[in-house]
């Protein structure tokens, strides 16, 4: 049974990743091997690599938001966030 996602003030401000990791993975901190600070992934693999650093990481996570919409717009067409 799926669990009902309530919004918070995280949701709100980042509705694509609250969605996101429901099923999916953001991935956030200094990259020991990697390129970026921030990166998503879905059962696939990585969907998106951010930059390797950023001054806050409230522009980390807006850039993931951003690189989340991006992607659900073009793969899952006409979908919703559902902590919306």
């Amino acid at each position: 049974m799926e669990s009902e996602i309530v919004p918070n003030e995280f949701a709100k401000k980042y509705p694509n990743i609250a969605d996101w990791v429901t099923d999916g993975t953001v991935e956030i901190g200094r990259p020991e091997w990697g390129h970026s600070f921030i990166s998503v992934y879905d059962e696939g693999g990585t969907v998106w690599e951010g930059k390797r650093s950023y001054a806050t990481i409230d522009e980390a996570l807006q850039d993931a938001e951003a690189a989340i919409a991006a992607w659900v717009k073009e793969n899952m067409y006409n979908e919703t966030p559902r902590s919306q």
